[in-house]
């Protein structure tokens, strides 16, 4: 079993990682999930294209071709829960600056970067520790080991955000178009990146739901688009600050 590692970052610079006595010891915490029902929260931009609000808390949410900021966009939303605790699994590229960068809050992010075929057993151990869990198989997912995991989350009230396709997931959510701004002639820093997100599923988001989004804007946030995309918002030159702290993913 890999070791879980939870890690934070100061403004200045890099800490080292650090170990987390055990995923079990979670649980039995504040932090603990079990038996909790109800929506977990999203950022407010998100809110408005997903069917409920929010996620709903025991279920798989699938995010098409695993877009890492949209990932990372919806699981910001579990900082603003009791307990906090989100873990990443099965991915080595995520971007800490990134994560923070959104609003995950990186000393309650538990990561196990390489589980290989393990997976299966990682999400089990911590779905009973954690409120969200951002997964990347190693490969296609078969229907019964998806039909495990969503029993166990059932009972847990875990939510597994997927980045790829899913059997059986209740919601699916996809970039289908985006624009990056900030670059001129060659030149130039990215500022911004504004998208089409398209949210659909079952029950009530069967009929699916379309947002366009700053994914994040210049300054980091993920808000709504005011204008149609395309039209004049671009971003002025100097105003990515932000990017910093963003770090382009």
């Amino acid at each position: 079993m890999p070791v879980f590692e939870s890690v934070f970052e100061s403004t200045v610079e890099r800490q080292p990682l650090r170990p987390v006595v055990s995923a079990a010891a979670l649980g039995a915490g504040p932090g603990a999930v079990g038996g909790r029902r109800g929506l977990l929260p999203v950022l407010p931009a998100l809110g408005a294209v997903l069917p409920e609000g929010g996620l709903r808390r025991g279920t798989t949410v699938s995010v098409g071709a695993g877009d890492t900021g949209l990932l990372l966009a919806l699981a910001a939303g579990a900082r603003e829960s009791d307990g906090g605790w989100a873990a990443a699994v099965g991915l080595p590229d995520l971007g800490l600056a990134a994560a923070a960068g959104y609003g995950l809050d990186l000393r309650r992010l538990l990561v196990a970067d390489d589980p290989g075929p393990h997976w299966a057993e990682v999400v089990s151990v911590l779905a009973g520790a954690v409120e969200l869990i951002m997964l990347r198989p190693d490969g296609p997912v078969a229907p019964k080991p998806a039909a495990r995991l969503a029993a166990v989350l059932r009972r847990s009230g875990c939510v597994l955000l997927v980045a790829g396709p899913w059997p059986g997931a209740g919601l699916r959510l996809e970039v289908r178009s985006g624009r990056w701004f900030g670059l001129g002639d060659g030149h130039g820093q990215l500022t911004g990146r504004q998208v089409e997100v398209v949210a659909e599923g079952r029950g009530s988001a069967v009929r699916g739901r379309t947002a366009r989004l700053w994914l994040p804007d210049a300054h980091g946030e993920v808000r709504a688009v005011a204008e149609p995309a395309g039209v004049g918002e671009d971003v002025p030159s100097g105003a990515g600050a932000g990017l910093d702290r963003m770090a382009v993913v």
